[in-house]
């Protein structure tokens, strides 16, 4: 026994190797920010409003919605007031599939993406747009030009045209016209975005760094912001150019550390913030969804470079490490994959020396 014990601890010790080599191997360095929670602005209440994926803050509140389906009275695009009070609910004319991202158009169009698929099953995603002072949504569908994807973010540009980003690989999609009520329009795949590694602390470990899961466009539209279950992740969006910024841009990071499920991500109102808030339908009984507010990052570093955007379908090559302390990131990471592989050798050493047995004493 015990020496099935020493053997299982050293394999053990191997697996811990292995998952460091993976770690300080992975494409780019990561990056590694002040991980302070976000200060909570105000709780929401409301007993339906428990599997929030998307949210907008406006000058009167925020406007939410669930991505759950399966409860006829969470079907609806809520409407709260400064206090995370609902004020206005108004329903699908027909039942969502999976919708789960917000956004808010130039002239007060409310948008919702209607575009989750974790099957990958989907012909056809959707998004619905509710007009001023509308009383229901319309439905407008789109589809993919190379099969279904699963993705929880969308922008809508300055002009009016959504910019859908799946969630694990982030590939960007924009519909090559028009949308129109009772038509499928196509999508075209117009690039790809390059998210820094990252080691903030979240329930998803390192999925939970890279899947992107909610999308938002300040008031001013001069920057965006993407955000995975750890990090938000903001862009410049120099003369408007939304597709542009995401494939060209070096974002700066906030890190949003350990919130449940963290999906949903807007700005303030005034811009001078990020606001987010996180599903809680798996949470322990009597947990609320909390709306956080973030302080935005420092401004980008002078001199970044910028990637140009990927052609439709290719694979995008291994980021590198951004800034003046680029250079000594990468050598760090390498010093730290030659040293852990060292351990690794011992540790198969020490592995094939247990399956032997003891020497036999002379």
């Amino acid at each position: 026994m015990r020496r099935a014990d020493g053997v299982g601890r050293q394999r053990g010790a191997v697996l811990g190797v292995l998952v460091l080599l993976a770690a300080v191997t992975l494409p780019g360095a990561a990056w590694a920010g002040s991980a302070a929670p976000g200060e909570p602005a105000c709780e929401v209440r409301d007993a339906r409003l428990t599997e929030l994926s998307g949210m907008v803050a406006t000058d009167d509140g925020f406007v939410v919605i669930n991505d759950g389906a399966e409860n006829e009275a969470r079907r609806r695009i809520f409407f709260l007031d400064r206090s995370c009070a609902v004020v206005r609910a108004v329903p699908y004319p027909t039942r969502p599939l999976d919708s789960e991202d917000l956004a808010v158009g130039a002239d007060g169009t409310v948008w919702v993406a209607d575009i989750g698929d974790n099957d990958r099953s989907r012909k056809t995603i959707g998004v619905w747009k509710l007009a001023p002072g509308a009383d229901r949504p319309v439905l407008h569908r789109m589809s993919y030009p190379d099969g279904p994807h699963d993705a929880e973010a969308m922008l809508v540009t300055g002009d009016g045209r959504p910019v859908v980003v799946s969630k694990f690989s982030a590939n960007l999609y924009a519909p090559t016209g028009a949308l129109r009520p009772g038509a499928t329009v196509p999508l075209a795949k117009v690039g790809q975005v390059r998210l820094p590694a990252s080691t903030t602390s979240n329930p998803y470990g390192l999925l939970g760094r890279s899947a992107v899961t909610g999308a938002a466009t300040a008031p001013d539209g001069r920057r965006v912001v993407l955000r995975t279950y750890a990090d938000a992740f903001e862009f410049d969006v120099p003369g408007g150019d939304v597709v542009a910024a995401l494939t060209g841009g070096t974002p700066r990071a906030t890190p949003l550390p350990n919130e449940p499920q963290g999906e949903s991500i807007s700005y303030a109102a005034d811009g001078r913030s990020l606001l987010t808030v996180s599903e809680t339908a798996d949470q322990p009984p009597g947990t609320r969804p909390t709306i956080l507010r973030y302080p935005l990052a420092g401004p980008a570093p002078s001199g970044s470079p910028a990637a140009t955007p990927e052609p439709t379908g290719s694979t995008p090559a291994a980021s590198s490490a951004a800034g003046e302390d680029g250079g000594s990131r990468v050598v760090l990471v390498a010093a730290l994959a030659v040293g852990a592989l060292g351990v690794l050798l011992i540790v198969v050493a020490l592995v094939a020396r247990a399956r032997r047995g003891p020497r036999p004493e002379r």
